[in-house]
């Protein structure tokens, strides 16, 4: 029983590289098994998707908080003219008033 099972691992485990250039220097298990390699790659670009679409979600609401920092400048600098109007027409109808007093005082 345990011949025949040696035998069959040895059937089984892949040959020694011969040449230099066959070797895996980085002695990876992928190198040596073409499906670990394609399953690596697999994984791989499963966890680059799931990467991308994390960044797109972080991209969107970064997009939409521009957007929404934009709009809340713009409210912003849209009161301060519309304080100023108001400021500008007070002064105006005081000048005026102070006008008419001296116009008033001066007869």
């Amino acid at each position: 029983m345990r011949i025949a099972a040696a035998k069959a691992d040895a059937a089984a485990s892949i040959p020694f590289p011969s040449k230099h250039h066959e070797q895996d220097h980085d002695m990876n298990p992928s190198a040596v098994d073409p499906t670990a390699r394609a399953e690596q790659a697999t994984e791989r670009q499963t966890q680059n998707r799931i990467l991308e679409m994390q960044l797109l979600h972080e991209s969107l609401a970064r997009a939409h908080m521009q957007d929404r920092m934009h709009e809340a400048e713009n409210q912003r600098v849209v009161g301060r003219v519309a304080r100023a109007r108001k400021l500008k027409q007070r002064a105006e109808r005081a000048s005026l008033r102070a006008r008419k007093a001296l116009a008033v005082a001066l007869m």
